[in-house]
């Protein structure tokens, strides 16, 4: 599902990551540990086709250096370290633009995008939630509903950097099991 041989990322004259070599297969769960600066957010965003990198590199089957963001999005969701949250959003709304990859050029959400972000929304906990603006979210709330919106995309390589730095315990431990559930039950990676 995800394999690289020899990239590399250059950041402002920096090398950041050269030689990196890695194969995950089809429902593997990789942890990738690092100190702070060694290049993990890097890897994770070079695989997402974020930023540049050369190398070989394929990710559910695309190459993300060439590949067309809609199709990336539809294979891969990448909940980030640092989200970034429009004003005026509701938590509900920022889950729904998970589906954002399977809705059709100027089309609208249909009935089956509404139920993938309603059962995410209740999967994760937050239907108490879901009217509530985005911004005014703590920090372990606003991981939740990031990492539903992820889950909306429904794709088959999840990136997640740093999932539950921000969570309570019993969080922590419900967003573990459901990223071991959808591993078991679709086969995610």
């Amino acid at each position: 599902m995800i394999e690289c041989a020899g990239l590399r990322v250059d950041r402002g004259g920096v090398t950041v990551l050269d030689g990196v070599d890695l194969r995950v297969r089809q429902g593997e769960w990789v942890a990738v540990v690092g100190p702070n600066g060694a290049g993990k957010t890097t890897l994770l965003h070079a695989l997402a086709g974020l930023v540049p990198s050369t190398g070989t590199v394929t990710v559910a089957g695309h190459d993300p250096g060439r590949a067309a963001r809609r199709a990336m999005s539809r294979a891969v969701a990448l909940m980030p370290q640092r989200p970034v949250v429009p004003e005026g959003v509701s938590v509900a709304e920022l889950v729904a633009l998970g589906r954002t990859p399977h809705l059709p050029r100027f089309g609208t959400e249909t009935g089956r995008d509404r139920e993938v972000v309603e059962a995410v929304i209740e999967r994760l906990d937050l239907s108490g939630l879901a009217r509530r603006q985005a911004t005014e979210l703590s920090g372990g709330e606003l991981q939740r509903v990031v990492l539903a919106r992820a889950l909306a995309q429904q794709p088959r390589v999840l990136l997640l950097d740093e999932p539950t730095s921000a969570l309570d315990i019993g969080h922590q431990q419900q967003v573990l099991d459901l990223v071991q559930g959808m591993r078991a039950e679709d086969g995610i990676t």
